[in-house]
């Protein structure tokens, strides 16, 4: 490898051309790179959605979910299947491992469905096969309103647009939200169907009858071939007008003659609202690794050069638009690095000088380039994650250049060329640098392997820092002293300086002043006594760890920043109608969208009652959902929580509903921090289990809020039950009773037509007038039957009973849940303890299991899995440090330092009061134990190569050079990389790019524990660094002469018992004869 350095160092353009077009390629993949707030995440997630007009929720369970379930649950890799059968639908939510490559994955799924699709009704729609990405919450919403602009209006003004829109090639879909569905309508006379003697279901198949396409073929001729075309298919509204539906002689009654025609929208089942009006949105999402301000900034092109081609009145505004907030991520974390280059810089500078501070500080523009032409290159997109990677490894990349460059200016100040001052560093430092690499990579390694969704999204990190730290070191061993060849210069160096240089070479570093002498004088005290010092050491080590445990504040699944992005769900039971449902969602609306700090929100309502797959965390009783968007922290004078707070307070008293409030999440999902998950093939035991635990919570669990459940909805339903024999006497049956209710509710669909300025295709549904659409004339009706007419109640008999609404299944067994938020300032780690203890208390049916799922779920695995990167990443460095060292007793004493950060992390916790992250202070611990051990591994290195150099010398006296020779650099990279962080560990986000200071900000907030315990642990770690270990390096020799005494005095004894021996054995013979 010297070899390499030298032809590096002495080949200086060729190696500085290397680096140019390092640097170059690094700019073109930065100006390439897609940009984003959050990483993007595939998560392994399919939803298979099969719609059935009218079916019951046990009929969707037994004829839809369950088919299905036995198909999915055969495919290879599936983690967990979840249904859900409703009214009118069946859900299965088919999640795989993590790790599971979704392209398979996706085509088992649509094999399965395909092979359990011919086992469910064949009246059934085709099953929809979606896939649940992260790139799926839109980037940008578009809304139309206009005060009196008719919905038809609102509605083309919005499709032209999502045309436009779906053009733009960054543009995965633009979807339309707030619209209903278009339908056409032929709503009937009952009157006259009687007086024309017509009964519904010979109108429902001439309908259908005459709409069809028929492939009348082609006619072969003598001269020549002609195609045949039967025209049967209805294209415009106006060829529904002259379908025959009776004909008597001459006469024919067409369909204009007994119901009136007309294109229009489906009966409301909800409603949006934009900031208090009604609105059509268009909400966009883009494709994977698309850059999201660029394709924002598209969107909005395009919509504003449309503008001027709108309808009067028509009013086009933008609400959650995501391009801004990752704009000022970017922005924010961009300043942020640059603030902690300027203070790294600072102190570099400061303590080697501008040139040589120069040199090192290419390291990083260099590394970070060079980072990023990896990142671009493995499909990365530059996000938080991985500008917070380039931000922690910021500190560690000048580790390596400064140990180097201060070495080669100590060889410059004595004389020696700076050509061969930066070889002779570079080659006599490169396996102490390769080593401090090596372990750092090696911490971060298993990292890069965590399982899970929580796996996928920390991913980003430890690969930033490899790459980070992979450029810094191909910088610190070859193009660094290139540089340093050809531009390096030693400081000014006064003769005190050299006198102080000889003597740390050549003396007696106890005589020297300042710093540097104070230190060796309180080491060589130190190291006489090392048994004292090390006893000292673990006796801080072992207060730290009873410290936290008496004092620790539990623990924490992520960390929770001040949110930006808030959903309020009105939650409300009963049969409510859907203006009954509007009104309660207004009311809440208004009392909303007063408060200050609110930028946007987006209101919708939807039927009450469960009604499929609404999301895992959403309550089967929501009625409503306001979606909120905060204004920026800068321009807002309340924090997200007090605004929310405020949201509470003022919906808290209407009598009615219940609002529950959930931060959106940065960072893994995991939904509300408690959920319990009940369990049982019997799925008649689940409601009481769950109606009596969540009166136990509501009870008698303090700092619990938002709790809901999964039970059934009270509500009514009315059962029509067919006396088939009697319906028989009249010649009905229950064909012809369901086809006149389906007229009474929601229409009878009888065909579909597409006309050309529609979407899609558009139903074509024949229904009563609304007169006639109420429960009263289920009884009232009168069916056409071969006696005349007949009153509906005759043969049929309408009964209520108990409403079920939303079954739920996992893996083939019935489930109920019961999920709760936690009021600000309670651990939800502390009050699953206590619901954990009290559950062990009580006595279920033996069929029934409760388990904790979501947060504390995702908390277990996480934890678990740190602890083994945390034991994986120090044998790693163990096998690299006994590999370079060829000691054992020398990689354990560096390993040792991780000891000591640990207790420095928890220390750190209690000092300030925060919780154990699993996720962040669980990263921040392993990524310790890579740096911590960097300056152990300096110190153990020079201090076996003053023992080769110098074998006069006798331990105490290599010790004590081998510390004072290398505080500085020690002192150098523990304080780059603990200024690097500081800002951020102390709540206060500083750009020095846009001469910004935000305290408590967002992006700082969020990293506060990943900082926090890595300035907590190094500064600890360093400190007993500097004492433990040049004491530990003098014990074995201590223990030695502590030993020699009892070894002689051993060694005495054991010639005299030789000696008596031997005399023994000597006067046996002669006594025996």
């Amino acid at each position: 490898m010297n070899g390499i350095i030298a032809w590096a160092v002495d080949r200086g353009r060729t190696t500085l051309s290397i680096m140019g077009l390092i640097i170059i390629a690094g700019l073109y993949s930065y100006a390439k790179i897609p940009v984003e707030a959050d990483p993007n995440i595939q998560v392994p997630i399919f939803i298979i959605t099969i719609l059935h007009e009218g079916i019951s929720p046990e009929d969707s369970e037994r004829l839809l979910v369950m088919p299905m379930e036995t198909e999915l649950r055969a495919v290879e890799g599936v983690k967990e299947l979840t249904a859900y059968a409703a009214e009118g639908s069946a859900s299965l939510v088919v999640e795989f491992s993590a790790d599971f490559d979704p392209d398979p994955a996706l085509i088992d799924v649509r094999e399965a469905v395909d092979r359990g699709k011919v086992k469910i009704p064949s009246t059934a729609e085709e099953p929809i096969v979606s896939e649940v990405t992260a790139a799926d919450f839109p980037i940008l919403t578009i809304n139309f309103s206009g005060e009196g602009i008719s919905e038809r209006v609102l509605y083309n003004t919005a499709l032209r647009v999502k045309d436009e829109l779906e053009a733009i090639p960054d543009i995965m879909e633009a979807n339309l939200r707030g619209q209903r569905e278009e339908v056409l309508e032929a709503v009937i006379d009952p009157a006259r169907l009687e007086s024309f003697g017509i009964d519904p279901i010979t109108l429902v198949n001439n309908v259908s009858q005459n709409n069809r396409l028929i492939p009348a073929g082609a006619l072969e001729a003598n001269k020549g071939r002609f195609s045949v075309k039967v025209p049967g298919i209805i294209e415009e509204a106006s060829d529904l007008f002259s379908i025959p539906v009776k004909a008597d002689g001459d006469t024919v009654v067409t369909l204009s003659d007994v119901a009136t025609i007309r294109r229009t929208f489906k009966d409301r089942t909800g409603y949006a609202r934009v900031n208090g009006v009604p609105a059509i949105s268009i909400q966009i999402t883009k494709r994977v690794n698309a850059n999201l301000i660029d394709t924002v900034s598209q969107a909005r092109a395009i919509v504003e050069s449309m503008r001027p081609g709108f309808p009067a009145g028509v009013n086009v505004f933008y609400t959650q638009d995501q391009a801004p907030d990752s704009q000022q991520q970017v922005d924010e974390l961009t300043g942020n690095i640059g603030t902690a280059l300027a203070l790294v810089m600072t102190i570099v500078v400061a303590a080697l000088g501008v040139r040589s501070g120069i040199i090192v500080g290419l390291a990083i523009p260099t590394s970070f380039l060079f980072s990023v032409i990896l990142l671009y290159q493995i499909g990365y997109s530059f996000n938080f994650m991985v500008m917070f990677g380039m931000l922690l490894g910021l500190g560690m990349l000048i580790d390596g250049a400064i140990v180097i460059t201060e070495y080669a200016d100590r060889k410059m100040a004595e004389g020696v060329h700076r050509h061969e001052a930066y070889k002779l560093a570079a080659q006599r430092m490169f396996w102490p640098v390769t080593a401090s690499t090596a372990t750092t990579l090696a911490a971060f390694l298993p990292l890069i392997f965590w399982p899970g969704v929580s796996g996928k999204f920390m991913m980003y990190l430890p690969v930033t820092v490899f790459c980070v730290l992979l450029g810094s070191l191909a910088y610190a061993v070859f193009f660094g002293p290139a540089v340093g060849a050809r531009f390096g210069k030693a400081g000014a160096q006064t003769q005190e300086d050299l006198q102080t240089l000889n003597i740390l070479e050549n003396g007696d570093p106890t005589q020297l002043r300042g710093p540097t002498g104070l230190y060796a004088r309180f080491l060589y005290r130190a190291a006489r006594a090392p048994f004292l010092v090390v006893g000292l050491t673990v006796a801080i080590l072992f207060g730290a760890f009873e410290l936290y445990g008496s004092y620790g504040r539990g623990f924490v699944f992520f960390n929770d920043t001040d949110p930006v992005f808030a959903r309020v769900s009105v939650n409300a039971r009963g049969n409510l109608s859907a203006e009954e449902v509007k009104n309660l969602v207004l009311e809440v609306e208004e009392r909303v969208i007063s408060i200050p700090g609110i930028k946007s929100l987006n209101t919708n309502t939807n039927p009450p009652g469960g009604s499929g797959f609404r999301g895992r965390d959403v309550a089967f009783d929501r009625v409503g959902s306001l979606f909120i968007e905060m204004h920026e922290q800068k321009d807002r004078t309340l924090s997200g929580e007090a605004i929310l707070e405020l949201v509470r307070e003022r919906t808290e008293n209407i009598p009615g509903i219940v609002v529950e409030i959930q931060e959106f999440e940065q960072g893994p999902p995991v939904g509300k921090p408690i959920q319990l998950e009940f369990a049982s093939k019997s799925s008649d035991i689940l409601e009481p289990a769950v109606r009596d635990v969540r009166a136990w919570l509501e009870t008698n669990v303090d700092g619990l809020r938002d709790i809901s459940d999964t039970r059934s909805l009270p509500g009514v339903e009315w059962t029509l039950d067919v006396d088939r024999a009697q319906a028989a006497v009249y010649g009905a049956n229950v064909t012809l009773v369901g086809t006149v209710v389906q007229m009474v509710t929601n229409g009878m669909k009888v065909a579909e037509y597409r006309p050309d300025d529609a979407e899609e295709e558009v139903d074509i549904r024949i229904r009563f007038p609304e007169a006639y659409r109420g429960l009263a004339m289920l009884e009232q009706l009168r069916l056409p039957t071969a006696q005349g007419p007949v009153p509906l109640s005759s043969f049929v008999t309408r009964t209520p009973s108990p409403n079920v609404d939303t079954i739920q299944r996992v893996d083939g067994t019935a489930v109920e849940y019961i999920r709760a938020n936690v009021a600000p300032g309670v651990l939800a780690d502390d009050k699953v303890k206590e619901i954990s203890a009290w559950l062990d208390t009580q006595s279920f049916d033996p069929r029934l299991t409760v388990t904790f799922r979501g947060a504390n779920e995702e908390q277990a695995a996480a934890m678990e899995f740190v602890l083994v990167a945390f034991l994986l990443s120090l044998l790693l460095m163990f096998v690299l440090l006994v590999t370079q060292f060829d000691s054992f007793y020398q990689a354990g004493l560096i390993l040792f330092a991780v000891v000591m950060s640990t207790a420095g992390v928890l220390l750190g916790l209690v000092i300030t009061g925060q919780p154990f992250s699993a996720i962040l202070t669980g990263v921040g611990i392993v990524a310790l134990a890579g740096i911590v051990v960097n300056n152990n591994i300096v110190l153990i290195d020079t201090f076996n190569g003053l023992r080769k150099e110098r074998p006069d010398l006798d331990t105490l006296d290599l010790i004590v050079r081998t510390g004072a020779q290398r505080l500085r650099p020690v002192f150098l990279t523990t304080v780059t990389t603990i200024f690097g962080l500081l800002p951020i560990a102390s709540h206060i986000s500083v750009d020095i790019i846009a001469r910004e200071v935000v305290l408590g900000g967002r992006t700082a907030s969020f990293w506060v524990p990943l900082a926090q315990s890595i300035v907590s642990g190094l500064t600890f770690a360093t400190l007993l660094t500097l004492i433990a270990t040049p004491a530990m390096l003098a014990l074995p020799e201590r223990a030695r002469e502590l030993s020699r005494p009892v070894r002689r005095l051993l060694r005495r004894r054991g010639r005299k018992a030789v000696v008596a021996n031997v005399a023994d054995n000597s006067q046996t013979p002669a006594s025996s004869s």
